[in-house]
C-alpha cells in the first residue's frame, strides 16, 4: 500500500500542504507578533500617558499635603504608581510614612521632567524582576517643579495580550490544512487515477491480452498523450498478434497442400499404383512443382527475417534491365493466356545499372504476383519500364479492385492478406524491403474500383 501511488502522491501532497502552512503560520506568527508588540506598546503607552495626566494633577493639587494613597490608586487604574523626588530631603507630600513608592529620578530622563515633558521609558524597580513600561509626569508645587509622578505597568501583559491572537490563528491554520488536504486528495487522484488505470491495462497487454480497454483521459496533457499512444501500441500489438495467427494458420495452410500433394503422389509411386510411364512422369512433375512451391514459401520467410535483422547481403553486377524486365514477363505470360488477361510489356529505356539482378528481379515478380493475384479473369496487367529524372522506374499495373484508403500501408505489412485466397502476405513485405536495401522505394497509385499501379523507383546510379 505504501509503495502504491495512489498513497504516495496524495501523501507528498498532503506533506508539501503542512509544510508550507507550517512555514506561513510561523511567518504570519511572527510578523503579527511584531505588528501586535508594536501596536499594543503604543496603546499601552497612551493609556498610561492619559491616567498619569489624571494623577499627575491629583498630586499637584495635593502638594504640601497628605498624599493620596498610591495603593487605592493603583487598583484604580490597574497599573503601578511611583514617585521620583528632584532632589534627596526634599519631600513634597510630608508625613510619618510616605504613601507611595519612591524610585530613583536615574531611571528616566529627569532633565525632561524638569522642562515639563511627559518621558516615556522602560526600568526595573530595585528589588524586582520584572521589565516596566512607563510613563511620567511632572509634579510642580505652584510654578516649580519638584519630582515626577510615575504610572507603570509590566510588559508580560503586552505579550499576553497577542497570545490570543495566536490561538485564533491556530484553527485557521487547521481549516487551511483541512481544505488544501482535500483539494490535493481530489487533484491526485485526478492524476493517479488514469495512471493505475493504464498500469492495470500495461497488466493486461504484458499478459497477452491485446483487447484490453484504455481509458481516455480528457485534458490534453502528458496523461492524455501516454494514453492515445498505449491505445495505439495495444491496438497495433492485437493486430500484430491477429497477423501472426493468421500466418501461422496460412504458412501451415500452404505446407500443407504441397506435401498432402507430395505425399500422395510418392504413396502412389511406392506403392505402384501408377504403372504407365505417362503417369509416372506427371507424378514427378507435380512433386517437383510442389517443392519449388514449398522452397519459395520457406525462402520468402527466411528472405523477410534477414531483412528484419539487416542480415541481407547484396551483390554487385551490371544489370541490362531490359533483359531484366523480358525475365519477369515471361514468368506470368502462361498464366496471363490461361486466364485470358490482357497482358502488356512496355519499354522505353534501355539502362544498365550496377546492382544485385536477382533481387530486383524478385521484386518485379512479387509485384506482378500480386498484380494476377488482384486482377479478375478477362482483366488487364501492363509492365513497363522508363528511365526520368535520374531514376529508373518498373512499373505494374492492374485491373482489380483497387485498395481502399485505410489499407494501404498495412499491405506492405508481413503476413498481410485480406481476400481470403490464401498466400502467405509476404511478397509485398518483401518487395518494399529490398527496394530498400537496393536504395530504392515502391509508389502505390490507387483508387477503389479503378485498379493499382505499383512502381519500383531505383536510383541509375545503381547501389552506392
Amino acid at each position: 500500500m505504501f509503495r502504491s501511488l495512489r498513497f504516495r502522491l496524495p501523501a507528498l501532497f498532503l506533506t508539501a500542504i503542512i509544510l508550507a502552512g507550517l512555514v506561513s503560520t510561523a511567518v504570519a506568527v511572527s510578523v503579527s507578533k511584531r505588528y501586535a508588540e508594536h501596536t499594543l506598546r503604543n496603546q499601552a503607552l497612551r493609556e498610561l500617558g492619559r491616567e498619569a495626566s489624571g494623577i499627575d494633577q491629583i498630586y499637584t493639587k495635593r502638594a504640601g499635603e497628605t498624599p493620596p494613597n498610591s495603593r487605592e490608586l493603583e487598583r484604580a487604574s490597574g497599573d503601578q504608581v511611583f514617585v521620583a523626588q528632584r532632589a534627596k530631603g526634599v519631600d513634597v507630600f510630608p508625613g510619618p510614612t510616605p504613601a507611595y513608592t519612591l524610585v530613583s529620578r536615574r531611571v528616566l530622563d529627569f532633565r525632561r521632567i524638569l522642562a515639563g515633558q511627559t518621558v516615556r521609558f522602560e526600568f526595573t524597580p530595585p528589588g524586582r524582576n520584572t521589565r516596566l513600561l512607563a510613563v511620567a509626569r511632572p509634579v510642580k508645587l505652584g510654578d516649580q517643579i519638584f519630582g515626577a509622578v510615575i504610572l507603570a505597568r509590566p510588559k508580560t501583559q503586552l505579550r499576553q495580550s497577542w497570545l490570543p491572537l495566536t490561538w485564533r490563528l491556530l484553527p485557521a491554520f487547521f481549516a487551511g490544512i483541512l481544505v488544501a488536504g482535500a483539494l490535493g486528495w481530489y487533484l491526485s487522484r485526478r492524476i493517479t487515477t488514469p495512471v493505475l488505470a493504464l498500469s492495470d491495462a500495461a497488466d493486461e497487454v504484458a499478459a497477452g491480452r491485446y483487447g484490453v480497454a484504455v481509458p481516455e483521459v480528457p485534458g490534453g496533457g502528458e496523461i492524455s498523450h501516454l494514453s492515445e499512444r498505449f491505445r495505439e501500441m495495444a491496438s497495433q500489438l492485437q493486430e500484430a498478434d491477429a497477423l501472426e495467427r493468421n500466418f501461422l494458420m496460412t504458412v501451415s495452410h500452404e505446407l500443407r497442400t504441397p506435401l498432402t500433394a507430395i505425399r500422395g503422389h510418392v504413396a502412389a509411386l511406392l506403392e505402384g499404383v501408377v504403372e504407365d510411364e505417362e503417369a509416372r512422369s506427371y507424378s514427378l512433375e507435380v512433386i517437383s512443382l510442389e517443392a519449388d512451391r514449398l522452397e519459395r514459401l520457406v525462402g520468402d520467410v527466411l528472405d523477410l527475417a534477414k531483412l528484419d535483422t539487416h542480415r541481407f547481403a547484396l551483390r554487385r553486377e551490371e544489370v541490362d534491365m531490359e533483359r531484366l524486365i523480358d525475365r519477369a514477363y515471361a514468368t506470368f505470360g502462361d498464366e496471363a493466356r490461361r486466364r485470358g488477361i490482357d497482358y502488356r510489356r512496355s519499354v522505353t529505356a534501355k539502362p544498365v545499372l550496377e546492382t544485385d539482378g536477382d533481387r530486383v528481379l524478385q521484386v518485379i515478380s512479387n509485384l506482378l504476383s500480386n498484380a494476377f493475384r488482384w486482377t479478375p479473369d478477362g482483366g488487364r496487367v501492363d509492365l513497363a519500364l522508363t528511365q526520368v529524372d535520374g531514376t529508373i522506374r518498373v512499373a505494374v499495373d492492374d485491373s482489380g479492385p483497387g485498395i481502399p484508403t485505410e489499407e494501404r500501408e498495412r499491405i506492405f505489412r508481413p503476413f498481410w492478406s485480406s481476400d481470403g485466397q490464401g498466400g502467405t502476405g509476404l511478397g509485398l513485405a518483401i518487395a518494399r524491403e529490398l527496394a530498400a536495401a537496393l536504395g530504392g522505394k515502391i509508389e502505390l497509385q490507387t483508387a477503389p474500383g479503378h485498379g493499382s499501379r505499383f512502381e519500383l523507383v531505383l536510383p541509375a546510379r545503381g547501389l552506392d
